[in-house]
């Protein structure tokens, strides 16, 4: 067994690892901690199979936004996990057939096999495993020629989730505690402090008696 095969071995049992501790852990932040574990264990696999572009974009879009952003809102909303799970064995069912349709699908895939793929040389006649072959380069050409119009749609669907997402925040909510800007910036000095004339509650010494007491003191 070379180096690699050991590696692969390694980075497959820490992601399985990750994986059953995801959705085993009682603390919803550890969870997502050792989620951030299985992505960057995947990302490590991407790289074994030579595709450095999806690795690190893995790392960088899911690890270092996506989760670290995850990890901040489940910080945040201090879940009530006896709430939670309440409601586990009632979805249980459903769950567990879910679970075994993937799993049945993951077998029968895994039970036929891959086909056998060619590599086949580039526009320059070079082969993939040749110096200099790029499979960033191949990714974005196929990208951005072949299927360019999923790659649009996939962005406009985004783009709505993203509008759609702002607006169901930014709306009007009895429980909200929003600032007008506007009334901030067109506000007097009159309206935040008020000078109220008010009585003496004690009569001022005399300047002699002060005087004194001042003398005393000293």
């Amino acid at each position: 067994m070379d180096y690699q095969t050991g590696f692969f071995y390694l980075f497959a049992a820490v992601l399985l690892f990750a994986a059953f501790r995801v959705i085993t852990a009682r603390n919803p932040v550890h969870a997502v901690l050792f989620l951030m574990l299985a992505f960057s264990q995947a990302a490590a696999l991407w790289l074994l199979l030579k595709a450095e572009f999806l690795g690190i974009t893995l790392v960088l879009v899911y690890l270092g936004a996506v989760m670290v952003l995850f990890l901040f809102v489940v910080m945040m909303l201090d879940i009530n996990m006896d709430s939670v799970r309440q409601g586990f064995w009632k979805h249980f069912p459903l769950a567990a057939i879910l679970s075994a349709l993937v799993a049945a699908e993951l077998i029968a895939v895994l039970w036929a096999g891959f086909p056998s793929v060619s590599a086949s040389p580039d526009a320059a006649g070079v082969g993939v495993n040749a110096a200099g072959y790029s499979n960033t380069r191949e990714l974005g050409l196929l990208l951005y020629s072949e299927y360019l119009y999923p790659i649009e749609v996939a962005a406009v669907i985004l783009l709505v989730a993203m509008i759609a997402a702002i607006a169901l925040t930014l709306r009007q909510r009895k429980d909200s505690k929003a600032i007008n800007p506007g009334l901030q910036v067109h506000v007097r000095a009159s309206d935040r402090l008020v000078v109220l004339p008010m009585a003496a509650t004690q009569k001022q010494a005399p300047a002699s008696d002060a005087a004194a007491t001042e003398e005393g003191k000293a």
